[in-house]
């Protein structure tokens, strides 16, 4: 199987790196070159990986076919390649739904949308697929946890909480500095709140088929710290901003 991803950003290069360090067979995986510094660092870090010449190229060359170019790129490229009825595309873009794309393609192909995050360079979190298909499941699965979707309109939500990245990332870049104010090595101090939130969220996982409040009655004592530090927050509406936050995200995603 030979894989082309059109668009070389980040999110290609996380798929790519998670690619080349799991169990999937392939022959060859070719990259567009617009990103060049990216192209340049995946064909000298993998050696089945080729940077083609064109978009083209790309289709012409491969059974996958993986966009991962942004919508305003995706709408005046996408249209202008010619594709494959035996192909499988796998849509990345957050703003062009299956529906969209299968006019740009023309022909019957297999499309899926998908939604994989950086992480999948480590070949961990989910990646919500639209519609079920046992081949992209089975594909997804060797670089994290497919989650199949029934309804595009339900793929949306999804991609809401994405938004969340870098929220989450500021809450523990906040602590940490809080911790350094306090006279501690900021290398120190980010090793243990990233730690410490690792540990949380895999304990979460483990736990996920359980409702989420019994971790949260867990973690507290009554007049504890967690206790206190839950109180504040809530009458704040810290929990309150993040459903808000959310709603509006998706507003967005609804309006294009």
């Amino acid at each position: 199987m030979k894989l082309g991803f059109i668009g070389t950003g980040n999110i290609t290069v996380a798929v790519v790196n998670g690619i080349c360090g799991s169990k999937i067979k392939f022959k060859k995986i070719f990259i567009s070159p617009r990103n060049k510094n990216k192209a340049l660092k995946l064909s000298k870090k993998f050696r089945k990986v080729s940077i083609a010449k064109t978009n083209q190229e790309i289709v012409d060359k491969c059974n996958w076919i993986f966009l991962a170019v942004t919508p305003k790129v995706g709408e005046k490229i996408l249209a202008k390649l010619n594709y494959r009825s035996s192909q499988t595309i796998i849509n990345f873009i957050s703003t062009i739904g299956n529906s969209q794309l299968k006019k740009y393609v023309k022909v019957k192909a297999t499309i899926v949308r998908a939604l994989p995050l950086p992480p999948i360079a480590l070949r961990k979190g989910p990646v919500p697929i639209c519609p079920a298909n046992k081949k992209v499941k089975f594909f997804f699965n060797h670089l994290g946890t497919a989650v199949e979707v029934s309804k595009e309109k339900l793929f949306t939500n999804f991609w809401c909480m994405t938004a969340m990245m870098a929220p989450y990332y500021e809450m523990l870049n906040t602590l940490s500095k809080w911790l350094s104010s306090k006279g501690i090595k900021k290398t120190d101090t980010q090793k243990y709140i990233t730690s410490l939130f690792f540990a949380m969220s895999e304990d979460a996982v483990a736990n996920s088929k359980k409702d989420l409040k019994i971790l949260i009655k867990n973690s507290q004592t009554p007049g504890g710290l967690n206790e206190q530090a839950l109180i504040k927050l809530t009458k704040l509406g810290f929990y309150k901003l993040l459903n808000k936050t959310a709603n509006n995200v998706l507003e967005r995603l609804k309006k294009v």
